[in-house]
């Protein structure tokens, strides 16, 4: 489970960072940076926070109301035209110095997930596995997550026919039906090679 002792080991206010959605096939890519302060979270809602992956879905919401209100954070996006010009490397790069950027106040340092630094002009570190071990880079894939699956849900109400709302844009049966059925739409990611192959 997540702990806390690497944000304590840098001392000062340090931020997670954590994105969703670099795999799917359609709509943004999202990333979220929050700064934990645990004596505002409730001890059920510290021994909550994980990979968001390994949550169901009530519970990441739940969680995400948790954050939202007692922790400092910021959310960023790069747009599926975004991606398409920038690759999607590079547009999660730029989702994550977008949510670093919206924090109410800019942190002493930044833990983000994964093995590359955003460039956020502070102290990072990079954290393979980060969401699984430090607790506010769990708590920012929460909150990346949430706001993303809410995300492909409103698309699915005005592209129905995806299942956007239950794959929220990955490559699934449903969402290659519906492709078939109706079509690329202009929030698939045409730079992704099954998206690119139906468009030639």
């Amino acid at each position: 489970m997540p702990d806390y002792s690497f944000e304590a080991s840098l001392g000062g206010q340090v931020a997670g960072i954590d994105e969703a959605g670099r795999g799917p096939w359609a709509g943004p890519v999202v990333a979220a940076a929050v700064v934990l302060d645990l004596s505002k979270l409730p001890p059920e809602v510290k021994a909550g926070l994980d990979d968001s992956k390994k949550l169901r879905k009530p519970v990441r919401e739940l969680l995400f109301d948790h954050i939202e209100a007692r922790a400092a954070h910021g959310v960023g996006q790069a747009s599926v035209e975004e991606i398409d010009e920038l690759n999607i490397l590079q547009a999660t790069m730029l989702a994550m110095r977008r949510a670093f950027a919206n924090l109410p106040e800019a942190p002493q340092y930044a833990i983000v997930d994964g093995n590359r630094d955003p460039g956020l002009g502070v102290p990072t570190h990079c954290l393979v596995g980060g969401d699984a071990s430090a607790l506010s880079i769990a708590a920012a894939s929460i909150m990346a997550k949430v706001t993303r699956d809410r995300i492909m849900e409103r698309l699915a109400l005005e592209f129905p026919g995806y299942g956007w709302e239950k794959n929220a844009g990955y490559g699934t049966r449903q969402h290659r039906q519906g492709l078939a059925g109706n079509g690329v739409t202009p929030h698939h990611r045409r730079s992704f090679a099954p998206i690119a192959r139906l468009i030639k």
